[in-house]
């Protein structure tokens, strides 16, 4: 069991055929493939990411599976340009590098927050975000202590926030993060 894994099990019981879901960040595909799937043919999957390398892969595994996706060459703190406040049912976040990309390209706080409240205006009321944390090495530690100190300044009335930790792991796992709002 890792990240993924729980991640993508919060995603199998949350989102439902007819959804309308994003991937803030597309990475490889396999999120956008996975929301896909869920929502079916009369849904809609929205995908970021800011490398063109990362839009070119997950297009090809969407076109291998037979699946359709929006994929957008631009930065998930953008998000809001492409959907209307409370229209989104889940949003999705794998913060840190394209696994086998530039390691010198990741995601920082002073794009990932911005992201995040945005993600949360575009949120309907009993959507959800599950965002994967990874930090350590390359990029440090900054963006994942900024990521939390801002989730946990959030009104508890409007989100609820689940931080999970892997208590016996080693390296630095990545954190998987979930959030409902109200």
């Amino acid at each position: 069991m890792n990240t993924l894994d729980v991640v993508h099990d919060f995603l199998r019981r949350q989102v439902k055929p007819g959804a309308f879901c994003i991937d803030a960040t597309a990475g490889k595909g396999r999120d956008t493939a996975l929301l896909c799937r869920l929502v079916g043919p009369e849904g809609r999957v929205l995908a970021f990411d800011v490398q063109q390398d990362a839009v070119d892969q997950t297009r090809a595994l969407l076109d291998a599976e037979g699946l359709t996706a929006e994929v957008v060459l631009d930065s998930h703190a953008n998000m809001a340009r492409y959907a209307a406040p409370e229209s989104v049912d889940c949003i999705v976040f794998n913060f840190g590098r394209l696994p086998g990309g530039d390691p010198k390209i990741f995601t920082t706080a002073s794009s990932s927050i911005p992201a995040i409240d945005a993600g949360l205006t575009l949120l309907r009321p009993g959507g959800v975000m599950a965002l994967a944390l990874y930090y350590g090495k390359e990029n440090g530690y900054d963006e994942k202590n900024a990521v939390l100190q801002h989730l946990k300044s959030l009104n508890d009335r409007s989100f609820t926030v689940l931080a999970c930790d892997w208590l016996n792991r080693k390296h630095d796992p990545p954190l998987p993060i979930f959030l409902w709002k109200e």
